[in-house]
C-alpha cells in the first residue's frame, strides 16, 4: 500500500521540471529575434555619413594651413633698409655712428655685422693680424661687432642687423655685396653710401 502513492508522487515530480524547462525555451527565442534586428539597421547608418563629414572638415583645415605659412614666410625675410647717404669717403664714418646709435638704443654688439667693400676696418685688419682662425672664432662666439669685408661676407653668418659701408672698391664690389648683406640682415640693413649706387643694385625707392 504505500509504495502506491509514492509512485505518482515521482512522476509528478518529473513532469514538473520538463514543463519548465520547455517553456523556458520558447520564451527566449523571441526575444532575443526581433531585438537585434531593428537595432543593427539604424547603427551602420548615421556612423557611415559622419566618417566622410570629418574627412571633408579635415581635408578643407588642411589646405588653408600652408597657405598661412607660406604668406608669412616671405615678411619674415624681407628685412628693413635703410640708407644713409655718405661719399666713398665718409662710408666708414657713418657706418660707426649707425652701430654707436644701434648699440646705444639697445642692440646687443652681437647683433651687428658690419661690412666694408673698401678699406677693411681697423678692428678686422688688426684681429686678422693674430690669424684667421682666431678672427673667425669671435664672428663664432656672437657676443660683439663683428667687422668683415666684401670678400669674406658670404662666409659670416646671419645677425639681427646688417650695416653696410660702400668706402671704395668697384661697381661689382657693390652688386655682390649688398644682395648677400641683404640675405645676412635678420630685421635691418643698414647701407652707407652713395644713394644711387645703392638703388641701382637694390631697387630704387631704397
Amino acid at each position: 500500500m504505500p509504495l502506491i502513492p509514492e509512485e505518482p508522487q515521482i512522476h509528478e515530480k518529473a513532469q514538473g521540471p520538463r514543463a519548465t524547462p520547455a517553456s523556458g525555451r520558447t520564451a527566449p527565442t523571441p526575444r532575443p529575434v526581433p531585438g537585434p534586428r531593428p537595432a543593427a539597421p539604424p547603427r551602420p547608418g548615421p556612423a557611415r555619413p559622419a566618417a566622410p563629414a570629418q574627412r571633408a572638415s579635415r581635408d578643407t583645415a588642411a589646405k588653408p594651413a600652408p597657405s598661412g605659412p607660406a604668406a608669412a614666410a616671405p615678411a619674415r625675410s624681407a628685412p628693413q633698409i635703410q640708407l644713409i647717404p655718405a661719399t666713398p669717403e665718409g662710408a666708414l664714418d657713418a657706418a660707426e655712428e649707425a652701430v654707436d646709435l644701434l648699440l646705444d638704443s639697445g642692440r646687443t654688439p652681437g647683433d651687428v655685422l658690419v661690412v666694408t667693400t673698401g678699406e677693411p676696418h681697423p678692428w678686422a685688419t688688426h684681429e686678422l693680424s693674430f690669424g684667421d682662425a682666431a678672427y673667425w672664432a669671435q664672428h663664432d662666439a656672437g657676443d660683439d661687432v663683428f667687422y668683415t669685408d666684401a670678400a669674406a661676407v658670404d662666409r659670416a653668418a646671419s645677425r639681427a642687423v646688417v650695416v653696410v659701408a660702400l668706402n671704395g672698391g668697384d661697381e661689382a664690389a657693390a652688386a655682390t655685396v649688398l644682395p648677400l648683406a641683404r640675405s645676412r640682415a635678420g630685421t635691418l640693413l643698414i647701407v652707407c653710401g652713395d644713394p644711387q649706387r645703392v638703388n641701382s643694385v637694390l631697387g630704387a625707392g631704397v
